[in-house]
């Protein structure tokens, strides 16, 4: 909120914005039930982009849908100790009609979304920030830390492989996302949602509102980054990685079970492994708090050994 002294407030958090968030391109988005995030534009693409927290600058990739909204709890968890950034990737918003009311959306290669991260990150001022990235989150960060290996001071990954291996119930969703328009609350597509917990969820309004915030993202965009994801490979290119780098997974995560995050870590020097008993592929929304506690363990690990 602006005081009339040129100085903005966040609503709920009383946080200053720096210079870098003042600009004529960037605007207040409210977020209904929510922190308001800002509008920021990178090489003519807008991007809601949300900060919460005082503290060292970390910035959390979210995951194939859902936005940043869907990683709140983990957001919140770690604003009890730092400046967190997140943002809505390309691709997210719907940006104009198609034939018949159909919605045109980029096909964004993984790559675009490291570029996209690695301007964002120089737009918003953040020097060097740490870099958090969930699920397909996850392979984004790992191409900004072998492609941008300077724009980040650590790295933490969580529920991604150096080579993705789609499995029988990835390519059936992206096959349906595909060729026809389910409803949101279609049976048969949010079944394969369970698949993201330890164990089947709780029915429920908590429920409900991650299934809502999922399907938000347009069906086809979705689509397109599991693709993306079938051809995702950084392990020729691991070498490359500079960022003390962490793999969380979740001990029970049936996408990418945790064996195999573990050979992440073990093919990145000096990287460290660490599981959450009880977590499923989820684990930054249904263990925010154990999440956030390995995250600044390693945190804290990396600035002894500096």
């Amino acid at each position: 909120m602006d005081d009339g002294g040129g100085r903005f407030e966040w609503a709920g958090g009383g946080m200053r914005l720096s210079r870098k968030w003042r600009g004529h391109d960037a605007r207040l988005v409210p977020d209904a039930g929510a922190r308001p995030s800002r509008r920021v534009t990178v090489e003519g693409e807008d991007f809601d982009v949300v900060r919460m927290g005082r503290g060292d600058p970390l910035v959390v990739v979210p995951g194939l849908a859902g936005g940043w909204r869907l990683t709140t709890p983990l957001l919140r968890a770690l604003a009890r100790r730092f400046q967190v950034f997140s943002y809505d990737l390309r691709g997210e918003r719907p940006f104009g009609a198609g034939p018949l009311g159909a919605t045109r959306t980029p096909y964004v290669e993984i790559g675009r979304h490291a570029a996209d991260l690695a301007a964002l990150i120089e737009r918003l001022g953040l020097e060097r920030p740490t870099v958090l990235g969930v699920s397909f989150g996850g392979a984004i960060a790992l191409e900004l830390a072998v492609e941008h290996p300077r724009a980040l001071d650590a790295l933490i990954v969580q529920g991604m492989e150096p080579k993705f291996r789609a499995t029988t119930a990835s390519a059936i969703v992206r096959h349906v996302l595909e060729r026809y328009a389910p409803p949101p609350d279609s049976p048969f597509i949010n079944q394969f949602l369970n698949l993201l917990y330890a164990k089947k969820p709780e029915p429920g309004p908590a429920h409900d509102l991650i299934v809502d915030r999922i399907w938000r993202t347009p069906r086809i965009v979705t689509a397109h980054r599991l693709a993306q994801l079938e051809q995702f490979d950084v392990t020729d290119r691991l070498w490359r990685l500079e960022a003390p780098t962490l793999v969380v997974a979740g001990a029970k995560d049936a996408i990418i079970p945790a064996s195999r995050q573990k050979r992440l870590a073990q093919e990145i020097s000096g990287a460290r492994f660490e599981s959450i008993e009880g977590a499923g592929h989820v684990a930054f929304i249904t263990h925010a708090d154990a999440m956030a506690a390995q995250v600044q363990a390693h945190l804290e690990r990396v600035k002894t050994h500096v």
